[in-house]
């Protein structure tokens, strides 16, 4: 730890730059990949801004981790997407899942 504390740390930060501010009230932070939902609950989070991006510190004590459930889609069902609405495999796929694994919706929605 640096002699001084937060104190110093604060100058040392402002001479950077970059304005440091604790956030309270925060209930959880959620982080999502394609396989997994990270619940930290109750998370100490500092913010720390700069001129041109925001940094945020997260500590947390308490973490849930949740599988996601990865929708699949028959191969026939996105071919058929693909032909209708003239698109590639990933606008196809991402147009089932916008449209909840509804065919018509999802070539509507990427037709019009």
């Amino acid at each position: 730890m640096m002699r001084g504390g937060n104190r110093e740390m604060r100058r040392m930060l402002g001479k950077m730059g970059l304005e440091m501010k604790e956030m309270d009230g925060i209930e959880e932070v959620i982080i999502k990949t394609e396989t997994k939902e990270l619940y930290l609950i109750k998370p100490q989070v500092v913010e720390m801004k700069g001129k041109d991006s925001t940094i945020f510190q997260i500590v947390a004590t308490d973490i849930e981790e949740r599988q996601r459930a990865i929708p699949s889609f028959k191969e026939e069902d996105i071919l058929l997407v693909m032909q209708q609405a003239n698109v590639s495999k990933e606008k196809a796929i991402q147009a089932l899942n916008d449209a909840k694994g509804d065919m018509a919706q999802a070539i509507l929605s990427l037709t019009t």
